[in-house]
């Protein structure tokens, strides 16, 4: 079993076991903006970079088990079911340098990414008794790729991220606004062109709205 997610399961185990807590579980919704910013390295050179920018809107749900005590302090753990896109694009090559024909880097390009089986592990921070809280996370999700190459294909990637971010409590309801930091990727191509390598960075800004019952 990947090690990532038996972390995430101890931590499971963990929240439902906290003595003396109150353990909930919910739903959320939530709407936000991924910032990618990235390039593509042909044959490993960075003379032979393309590089490019996306911003994409997402729209999503997610399943949560959360721990709480009399204070407010809480620790939680979130599941979004669903993928969500962070970004696609196309293009396409031409060159004639190359000695024979199927040596030519040439063709339509295409390529799309998207954030899939993301698991939060969060704790929710009272901050004064109005019943706001600072929020800080730990995420980890699977970076997806579906690609159409000439001679290659990239794979996909585990990459942790950090969330920090500020919430209010007003009975079952939370509201949350954050901002999440995921560490850079890095994939690289097999098949024929296997010097092709990806390196990117992405962030997101999400408001999110849980329901606890």
């Amino acid at each position: 079993m990947n090690k990532k997610l038996l972390t995430y399961l101890f931590s499971l185990l963990f929240i439902c076991g906290v003595a003396k807590a109150d353990v909930n579980y919910g739903v959320s919704l939530m709407f936000g903006e991924v910032d990618t910013s990235g390039h593509e390295l042909e044959s490993g050179s960075a003379s032979d970079k393309n590089s490019k920018s996306l911003k994409e809107s997402f729209v999503g749900g997610s399943l949560f088990v959360e721990a709480s005590d009399d204070n407010g302090f809480a620790i939680g753990l979130d599941y979004v079911p669903i993928g969500l896109d962070i970004g696609s694009g196309k293009r396409t090559d031409s060159s004639s340098g190359a000695d024979a024909e199927s040596e030519a880097d040439t063709g339509d390009r295409s390529a799309s990414a998207e954030i899939k089986n993301l698991f939060t592990l969060y704790t929710n921070v009272p901050v004064g008794s109005s019943g706001y809280y600072g929020i800080l996370g730990l995420h980890m999700t699977t970076i997806q790729t579906d690609e159409t190459l000439p001679n290659s294909k990239y794979g996909d990637e585990d990459v942790f991220g950090l969330q920090v971010g500020l919430g209010m409590r007003s009975g079952n309801l939370k509201y949350e606004l954050s901002y999440s930091d995921f560490e850079d990727i890095s994939i690289s191509a097999s098949g024929g062109n296997t010097g092709n390598k990806i390196e990117a960075d992405a962030d997101a800004l999400m408001f999110r709205i849980a329901y606890g019952f």
